[in-house]
């Protein structure tokens, strides 16, 4: 990943709503977690297709269609989100510019070029500990992490909030319990 971009911050938020609990709901539509963040509906749609391509999200067809979570939250990492919405792409792309001293010419000797470079080792280092950082974490302990932080009735609201829109897809009714 070459940086986590605001496009994580959004998906993890959603992936927040949909772990349950207190603050969630087990399934809401794209059109609706957009509205909550206040992001593009077609924006956070491209994002949601990227998580349903990475086993982390299942759609629902229907009136009250949406997106769940594919399997438990605690079992989907900050890791497994991050690498489906960024993509695995390196944290540093080494340009061998080592090899490129204006006193070697074209020929570097093989003292400047062999072995990996030291300053790549260090990013590799640094992307290594940054991807066992974010696999210990997963939407389950980030959720509990949130809801701890939030007053009591931040969570039911959140969850009325969504509850009406389905009930206003499914033509006014509450949405069953």
């Amino acid at each position: 990943m070459a940086h986590i971009s605001s496009a994580s911050e959004y998906v993890l938020h959603c992936l927040l709503y949909l772990a349950g609990g207190k603050a969630g709901v087990r399934e809401a539509s794209v059109k609706d977690l957009a509205e909550l963040q206040g992001v593009p509906v077609e924006y956070l749609a491209k994002l949601f297709t990227k998580l349903n391509k990475a086993g982390i999200v299942v759609a629902t067809e229907g009136v009250k269609g949406g997106f769940s979570l594919a399997r438990p939250a605690d079992s989907i990492t900050v890791l497994d989100v991050v690498d489906a919405v960024e993509g695995d792409k390196a944290l540093f792309d080494c340009k061998e510019i080592r090899a490129r001293c204006a006193i070697f010419g074209d020929d570097p000797p093989a003292y400047a070029t062999d072995g990996t470079c030291t300053i790549h080792a260090v990013m590799l280092d640094a992307e290594r500990r940054m991807r066992e950082a974010l696999a210990q974490h997963t939407i389950a302990s980030l959720a509990a992490r949130t809801l701890r932080k939030l007053p009591a009735e931040y969570g039911p609201q959140i969850v009325h909030w969504l509850d009406e829109r389905v009930g206003s897809r499914r033509g006014g009714r509450p949405p069953a319990k």
